[in-house]
């Protein structure tokens, strides 16, 4: 018997999913922080797990977007929040196997943005991330000194093939190893397996560039005080900056004024 996901949202701090929950499983990992209770527009990100809704950027400035420090609204089951060039609206519901949420962002016609739904999970050494062999990947500079071969100059990231660009291997989770590595793949699915459980994640997005980052921080970062933390993000754009998205590299609002895209997370095994 297939057990449906059950979500819970927090739109007075941020609008942060704070559970994901599959029977006795729960998906998101946490970090709790006073310090979250206070944020403002404008300050330092303080990261307490759970899934962020990062926009208009997820690195860069802001760090993290724009959202994560706003107060959101409800009205029936649609959350939103106003934020300086935008608005952004999400309807979450359950299905009968997961959560479906469907998204709407509001700008003047020609803004460019890039979106992640900044899950941490709460996961084993064990577990697993599996795409497609072969999908294009990036890589960031923090991953520069464990590739095959010198990092490009001056390149704002490197591409080779699931599981392994550059000669990197990204599927699978492991022990704490002092390294932090993000990647995106340059598809909208993929799916987490750790022991019998099952996440799939998947972003559709009718003429804009859909993506899954990958967060993999094995006690690496932050620098002064590192700690294990491990994302999985659906995404639209195949950037983690918006400053760094050439053309195809961010989502970007057409004539109607209007983005629509839907994020699905299934319980149930989807690999691609």
């Amino acid at each position: 018997m297939t057990v449906p996901l059950i979500f819970t949202t927090d739109p007075a701090h941020g609008g942060r999913w704070t559970s994901l929950r599959d029977g006795d499983r729960e998906w998101l990992w946490h970090r709790p922080d006073p310090a979250r209770e206070g944020v403002a527009p404008g300050d330092a990100f303080v990261d307490a797990g759970g899934l962020e809704e990062c926009v208009p950027t997820v690195r860069g400035t802001p760090d993290h977007g724009e959202a994560w420090s706003r107060q959101w609204t409800r009205d029936g089951d649609t959350e939103r929040v106003d934020c300086d060039a935008f608005t952004l609206a999400r309807t979450i519901w359950a299905t009968a196997d997961g959560v479906e949420a469907n998204y709407t962002l509001l700008a003047d016609p020609g803004y460019r943005f890039v979106w992640a739904a900044h899950a941490l999970l709460d996961l084993s050494d064990r577990a697993e991330l599996r795409a497609r062999a072969g999908t294009p990947t990036r890589v960031f500079p923090e991953a520069s000194p464990l590739l095959d071969g010198p990092w490009p100059d001056g390149a704002a990231w490197a591409e080779g093939d699931w599981p392994a660009p550059r000669g990197l291997r990204l599927d699978r989770f492991g022990p704490e190893d002092g390294t932090a590595v993000g990647a995106i793949l340059a598809d909208g699915r993929a799916c987490v397996h750790d022991g019998a459980d099952r996440l799939a994640l998947a972003v559709e997005a009718e003429g804009q560039p859909v993506s899954v980052a990958l967060w993999r921080n094995l006690g690496g970062f932050p620098e002064a005080a590192p700690y294990r933390s491990a994302g999985v993000e659906p995404m639209l754009g195949r950037t983690f900056d918006l400053a760094d998205a050439g053309p195809g590299d961010a989502a970007c609002v057409p004539a109607s004024g209007e983005v629509h895209w839907r994020l699905t997370l299934t319980a149930t095994c989807r690999c691609p």
